[in-house]
């Protein structure tokens, strides 16, 4: 689970729990625990969202909150010291030799790349493949965050609208001047429902989302190109120096200290 997400988000309400009790205490609360607001709020939201998406990508919401939610990492130097080992063993032994390796590799994406080269494509077969499915992998990847930034577009605007709304309630049933700051208050409580979730939850995780997204993608170009260098039959050093370029300087050196201790 990914504890700096989670974290985030509570701290991010903390802050406002504690900033409304240190200026007017437990009754401070009471302007903000209005249903209206957050029906109009929430519910409206929600119906926006099933006008603007079918029903089978809003309901994949759940889907990416898990990913979100995850703190699965993949290790890139291992991917990278993983070709490495194939292509030592296919200068060898040839590639059929790898067919046992690649069984028990866990990359499923790696793994049909690999079992591509094994069974004898040509690069220009396996680079539409592999790319195809990177395509469709970017574009399933891309629904997810529209789904989070449209909520935190549609979130502070029906914020705007509950406030207006209640605004125009208030002014065509007034009996009592006295009672406008308090009824002001309560129509202001919308906005704070709409602005405080589209601005602290979904559209942090809209970015969030983007950010796991091209990790996954990078990890991917990483195995086509470790894929295509193998099947040229490129020396297991020159993969190595390839695939290097697209880590960062700690993931060079775990390869640096795994091929020393090797």
């Amino acid at each position: 689970m990914d504890i700096g997400t989670i974290a985030g988000i509570l701290a991010g309400l903390l802050m406002v729990f504690l900033t409304i009790f240190h200026a007017e205490g437990m009754k401070g609360f009471l302007p903000f625990l209005n249903a209206e607001a957050v029906l109009i709020v929430m519910g409206g939201t929600c119906c926006a969202l099933l006008v603007n998406y079918p029903m089978s990508q809003v309901l994949s919401v759940f889907r990416v909150l898990k990913k979100v939610m995850s703190n699965e990492t993949v290790d890139t130097s291992e991917i990278v010291t993983t070709f490495v080992k194939f292509a030592k063993k296919a200068r060898t032994e040839g590639f059929l030799a790898l067919q046992e390796d690649v069984k028990g590799t866990k990359d499923d994406f790696l793994k049909r790349g690999v079992q591509l080269v094994i069974d004898g494509a040509d690069k220009e077969f396996i680079q539409s493949m592999m790319e195809t499915e990177l395509g469709f992998v970017r574009e399933r990847h891309k629904v997810g965050q529209e789904i989070f930034n449209s909520l935190g577009t549609y979130s502070p605007a029906f914020g705007i609208i509950g406030t207006i709304l209640g605004m125009i309630l208030m002014m065509n049933s007034l009996d009592d001047v006295a009672q406008v700051p308090r009824r002001m208050a309560l129509c202001l409580s919308a906005a704070f429902w709409g602005l405080g979730s589209g601005y602290l939850i979904f559209l942090p995780v809209a970015g969030k989302l983007r950010r796991r997204s091209e990790e996954e993608l990078l990890i991917k170009e990483i195995v086509i190109r470790g894929v295509l260098l193998l099947q040229t039959g490129a020396a297991p050093s020159l993969i190595e120096s390839n695939l290097k370029a697209y880590l960062d300087p700690t993931s060079r050196s775990l390869i640096r200290s795994t091929a020393e201790a090797a």
